[in-house]
């Protein structure tokens, strides 16, 4: 990583955009606590992360990008088992629990395992776990990845509503046109450096946010070589 400064206020929707390997994962795994950066500091809702981080995590809610959990468990005892994780009482995980499938549509799902459960419904139920403590903050590594537009636009009805009410997301994606939607601020990186950063409208100068990505990071294959592919095998 060459050196990141980010500030995202309360109450915004803010993305990391960037080629793969760009460090948008590691970026957001060091502000989540799941990485320890060699120099610098992060500061949770005022918390430093590394002088108190078990009260910086106590205020974050965590999506990671390649999901693992316990997929045996129903999805009513994986929401029961994150809300135990983060101290919360039987009344109170119960009657979040089914808050929280009410606002995803998982309330019949509950019951199954989560083995059972399509990409959308799996992301869905580990966002409503993410949010069962009432987190101030979101992290979140591509949410919408392998998510069918119905789910995706469920997903973001409750996360607007979310940030409405002054919680902060942070969030990656490779999907410009979400990003350029929904967020209201944004910071291209590219091999661990911050290219540009500001709101959609300071980043993108004028173009859609895909064409100015594609210029800030200048990625592109080259064709040039492969007229073989155009002979055909048959």
């Amino acid at each position: 990583m060459g050196g990141i400064d980010l500030t995202v206020p309360a109450g915004t929707f803010y993305g990391l955009v960037g080629p793969n390997g760009a460090g948008k994962t590691t970026t957001l795994s060091i502000i989540a606590g799941l990485l320890r950066p060699d120099a610098g500091s992060v500061h949770i809702s005022g918390i430093d992360q590394r002088a108190n981080p078990l009260a910086a995590k106590r205020v974050m809610g965590v999506l990671p990008d390649r999901l693992r959990t316990f997929d045996r468990l129903t999805g009513r005892q994986l929401l029961h088992y994150y809300g135990q994780l983060r101290g919360l009482n039987r009344p109170v995980i119960e009657k979040r629990a089914a808050d929280l499938a009410r606002a995803f549509d998982l309330t019949e799902a509950l019951g199954r395992v989560v083995s059972d459960y399509s990409a959308g419904m799996t992301k869905k139920l580990m966002l409503a776990g993410a949010l069962i403590h009432s987190p101030r903050v979101l992290v979140l590594d591509e949410p919408f990845e392998a998510v069918d537009p119905v789910s995706s636009g469920i997903i973001l009805d409750v996360l607007r509503s979310y940030v409405s009410h002054g919680g902060a997301v942070i969030l990656s994606s490779h999907g410009m046109d979400l990003v350029e939607q929904v967020c209201s601020r944004v910071a291209v990186i590219v091999d661990g450096e911050v290219l540009v950063e500001g709101t959609v409208d300071e980043v993108r100068a004028g173009q859609s946010l895909a064409a100015r990505f594609v210029e800030l990071a200048g990625v592109g294959g080259e064709v040039e070589g492969l007229e073989w592919l155009h002979t055909f095998s048959d």
